[in-house]
């Protein structure tokens, strides 16, 4: 069962169960995902619907930074309880370690020395990581190894 598939049937537990934070979050989420489908005009694969929760946390992480500023608890509160409903939908995240031998071994690949060839490198990465980590993270990676 595809990641789609997993949050429509989850959308419908927590709809019989009445849990509004989970079916509101999930609501959100299938909308984004439907959105990016509509935007490429295809079927998305697993890689793909990860990239959008993903990209929904970091919303969300965002949320809370501005809800921060504008001292609204309530907000903070809302966006974390997201946020936790988001992350069971993601893989396991890659170890330090692991994501380091991964952006060398894309390092290696490209031949890469400088940071000019940073973005080579990310443009191979990025695929590879699959949920398990974030662009920023292996943005951070690639820029201490080339450095």
């Amino acid at each position: 069962m595809d990641l789609k598939t997993t949050l429509q049937s989850d959308l419908k537990d927590a709809m019989r169960h009445g849990e509004e934070i989970r079916k509101s979050t999930l609501r959100m989420a299938l909308t984004a995902i439907k959105l990016a489908e509509v935007e490429k005009d295809a079927h998305m694969d697993e890689g793909s619907y990860l990239a959008v929760i993903q990209k929904e946390i970091k919303s969300r992480r965002e949320a809370i930074a501005d809800a921060e500023k504008a001292n609204r608890p309530d907000l903070v509160e809302q966006a974390q309880a997201e946020i936790k409903v988001l992350q069971n939908y993601l893989p396991a995240a890659f170890t330090d370690e692991e994501l380091e031998s991964m952006a060398k071994a894309a390092i290696r690949e490209v031949g890469a020395t400088t940071m000019r060839e940073m973005g080579q490198v990310m443009k191979i990465l990025l695929p590879r990581l699959q949920g398990r980590a974030t662009g920023e993270q292996a943005s951070q990676v690639v820029r201490r190894l080339l450095q």
